[in-house]
């Protein structure tokens, strides 16, 4: 059986609030997506799914070198439980949890990811998801004995309604980082957040 926990990185939206492409804005020397993917491997997940939509082959263009798997989510406009569904058809069958990475948190450290995947391997929690002063935030790591309900997630209420749904499967995993909270949904929390973690300001010029 297959013990290496895997990863869906959601990037198929079309980032309308924010005003620019969220996965291929610069994050230090790399992209938002990149960075995300970086988190990822460096906390020892193998097998990365990056769901896709809006600008699809750019990214794909850009992450040609990564061992990733690609999967499409043909309404980019969809609610994030459609690309959910995409990510977890495209896992192996064999994957025995997954983490669910939205790509506008590029900022995790690595430590997060192998306390979540410790903690799983502990049990008894099949629904992990990391907090930091007590306040919630991602990756999300699911036990895929919920393949099917990550497959039929209520569009409205997404992972929610499935943490709410098996309260007594959740572990809440106290972490030292706050940048488990802390995403980029517009042109400031993206400015902020460049400023704390990599220094000075970001490129002006978007051509992304």
């Amino acid at each position: 059986m297959n013990n290496a926990v895997a990863a869906i990185v959601l990037a198929a939206g079309q980032s309308k609030r924010m005003g620019a492409f969220k996965p291929l804005l610069p994050f230090g020397n790399h992209t938002v997506i990149e960075s995300c993917i970086n988190y990822l491997v460096g906390g020892g997940v193998q097998t990365i799914v990056v769901v896709l939509g809006h600008q699809a082959e750019e990214i794909k263009a850009r992450l040609r070198d990564l061992p990733i798997l690609f999967a499409l989510n043909s309404n980019p406009d969809s609610e994030m439980s459609e690309s959910i569904a995409c990510g977890v058809h495209a896992l192996p069958l064999d994957t025995p949890a997954t983490f669910i990475a939205p790509v506008d948190y590029p900022a995790i450290p690595p430590d997060v990811v192998v306390d979540l995947i410790g903690q799983y391997q502990a049990g008894p929690a099949k629904l992990l998801l990391p907090e930091y002063l007590g306040r919630g935030g991602h990756p999300v790591l699911i036990d895929l004995c919920f393949r099917a309900q990550l497959l039929t997630l209520d569009s409205r209420r997404g992972l929610r309604a499935l943490f709410d749904s098996h309260r007594e499967q959740v572990g809440r995993i106290p972490v030292n980082s706050p940048f488990v909270a802390r995403d980029i949904d517009t042109w400031d929390d993206y400015r902020a957040l460049y400023r704390e973690v990599i220094g000075g300001e970001p490129p002006d010029l978007l051509t992304t």
